[in-house]
């Protein structure tokens, strides 16, 4: 089922086609200039291709023998020339009515469903040593949904949050828990098995002995050498470390559980950095048969630069001189893992784009094995969320701030826009509660995702919270106002039959033209991995129907029942899709406000 603009495509990559001309100049695109839904600008292109040829044809000409090759189309209502030869493009309502009725009985709302890949994204990379922050927001909230971008379109994809769990933080931590707590039975290296299976500590302590003992080392270098020490005897198997590990592993997920479900963001594995520690070994001797591995300086490399590269990507080293395990070398072993737990078409790693030459490295050298094709490895990266300083988002004391904080400071402003507006003033503390916890989200989330994902932005919990304007306040708003109108109908015995929308007002129209346009919006914000493409839709779907509300009532007792019916079931394919898109986005929106 395709949208009217991809008709529409077709149809003039058709008529340019006839008419002499290479087909791919009668693309066809929205216009936002408000002079006709949809734009054909391939006439100065064709004209200057004629020229080329010899016989010469003006741009308005080409537009002309378009028009007249389509001006008998039954989803045409008209065609205009616009300027030199832009060709405006009017639908006819009868194709947009057919198109409001397929949109509405489709389950998928438009969203083009593609031939399915197995797809692995990573998405989450938070550190066992340490309790979420703000650090955190960014790779969970884009991650969730491009996951969902994904799954939307039928592919099966498998979100993993891959703990930091290995190396020097954990060495950081058995070092300084030794330092307090010296006769737990984990540091003596006679006892090697029953070990307790109460963890000795939560994830407060946590909290505090990393930051405690990564200060100390700083400063200390014999400190520093208790926690490389610990590191290098637990990567090399000492029992009682291994032990703690798994303690510290299993209160940071059940803490990591809460923390992204606040943010309603949910993975199909918990795996991190440890889990692979087993494969590396086999993996090293595999790499060595390949003879894509050197020495040097005692670290073991992969060369990746290519031969007359100008670009300088320094080699990945698998193993330092010391013996010890690296990034690149459990990221390395990682890939060998999916390749033979999931084996899947394509692996996505959201991450900070300030870890792209790491990505780099690693891809480069998952290909030259010939575990993977390049372009099955994708680096999604983004930008920082900036204080009003243009720095990484801080604390006024200048430490990192928790998620929990962050959560706190957008519910607190949630809170008081809606009270200052009003809004739930009837309704009981523990909904208003809700209400403001929703809202407060959705305020965060959407101001998060509706930036090109590359771009820094500053965070602004006012701003962020406003109900007017492109923010996730204003959507919800436009949520709970579709359903208080279909509540209202349900209670005035409005019978909503779902069997023809008359679209005869132009606010209608353009309300039906918005909605049209959101199978294409979740297309290109799958292939370009963009969920602010998305943003951009839901955003113009809510003003569409804002003006469309304000021109064409519903629930007065003056309108016609089969046009309240007809107007009604516009409103219900617009509550479909704004909830279907904000669920995408990962935004959830209440019931009333």
């Amino acid at each position: 089922m395709q949208s009217i603009l991809e008709t529409f495509d077709e149809l003039f990559r058709e008529a340019f086609i006839t008419i002499g001309y290479p087909g791919e100049l009668g693309g066809v695109q929205e216009s936002f200039r408000g002079i006709a839904p949809y734009q054909c600008n391939g006439a100065m292109r064709a004209s200057g291709i004629s020229k080329k040829r010899g016989t010469y044809v003006s741009p308005s000409d080409v537009a002309s023998l378009v028009i007249k090759n389509l001006q008998n189309h039954p989803m045409i209502d008209k065609l205009e020339i616009g300027g030199p030869g832009f060709i405006n493009i009017y639908p006819s309502v009868n194709s947009l009515r057919d198109r409001a009725l397929e949109l509405l009985f489709d389950k998928n709302l438009g969203i083009k469903q593609e031939l399915p890949l197995s797809i692995i994204i990573d998405y989450g990379g938070a550190n066992v040593a340490k309790p979420m922050h703000v650090g955190h927001l960014r790779s969970a909230v884009i991650g969730e949904s491009i996951k969902r971008i994904l799954r939307a379109q039928g592919h099966n994809v498998i979100g993993d949050v891959h703990m930091g769990d290995w190396g020097l933080q954990m060495g950081h931590l058995i070092s300084e828990l030794q330092i307090e707590q010296p006769n737990l039975p984990y540091f003596d290296e006679n006892i090697t098995s029953d070990f307790p299976d109460i963890s000795p500590v939560n994830m407060d302590d946590l909290a505090r002995l990393y930051p405690q003992a990564s200060a100390a080392a700083k400063n200390d270098d014999d400190r520093m050498e208790l926690s490389r020490t610990a590191t290098a005897e637990l990567q090399s198997g000492r029992l009682g470390y291994r032990a703690l590990l798994e303690h510290f592993i299993s209160v940071s997920v059940a803490a990591l559980k809460v923390g992204y479900g606040k943010l309603g963001v949910e993975f199909d594995l918990w795996k991190g950095e440890a889990c692979v520690d087993p494969l590396i070994p086999d993996m090293i001797k595999e790499l060595k048969l390949k003879n894509i591995t050197e020495e040097d300086n005692g670290a073991l490399i992969i060369r990746v630069q290519e031969e007359n590269e100008k670009l300088d990507i320094p080699p990945l080293m698998l193993l330092a001189s010391s013996g010890a395990v690296l990034y690149h070398t459990t990221d390395m072993a990682t890939l060998v893992d999916r390749k033979e737990t999931n084996n899947p078409d394509l692996i996505i790693y959201v991450v900070d784009q300030r870890q792209a030459l790491h990505f780099e490295q690693v891809f480069r050298a998952a290909s030259k094995a010939g575990w993977f094709h390049p372009d099955q490895l994708i680096h999604v990266g983004f930008g920082t969320m900036n204080g009003k300083d243009g720095k990484p988002f801080k604390t006024r004391e200048g430490g990192v701030l928790r998620l929990q904080d962050l959560l706190d400071i957008m519910n607190n402003s949630a809170r008081k826009r809606l009270e200052e507006s009003g809004i739930g003033i009837g309704f009981d503390y523990h909904e208003r509660l809700e209400i403001a916890r929703k809202v407060g989200l959705a305020a965060l989330k959407f101001a998060d995702l509706q930036n090109q994902r590359l771009t820094n932005y500053i965070f602004d919990p006012v701003r962020f919270t406003s109900f007017e304007g492109k923010t996730g306040p204003y959507l919800l708003y436009a949520v709970v106002r579709i359903k208080s109108i279909l509540r209202k109908a349900v209670s005035a015995n409005i019978v909503l039959e779902d069997q023809s929308i008359d679209l005869s007002h132009s606010s209608e129209q353009q309300l039906l033209i918005a909605l049209d346009a959101f199978g294409k919006s979740v297309s290109i914000a799958g292939v370009k991995y963009s969920p602010h493409i998305l943003c951009d839709h839901v955003y113009r779907v809510a003003q569409a129907f804002s003006r469309f509300y304000a021109d064409c009532p519903i629930l007065s007792e003056e309108i016609p029942k089969p046009l309240q019916s007809s107007r009604l079931s516009l409103a219900k394919l617009t509550l479909l899709q704004l909830e279907k898109a904000l669920n995408i986005l990962g935004i959830e929106a209440p019931e009333r406000m």
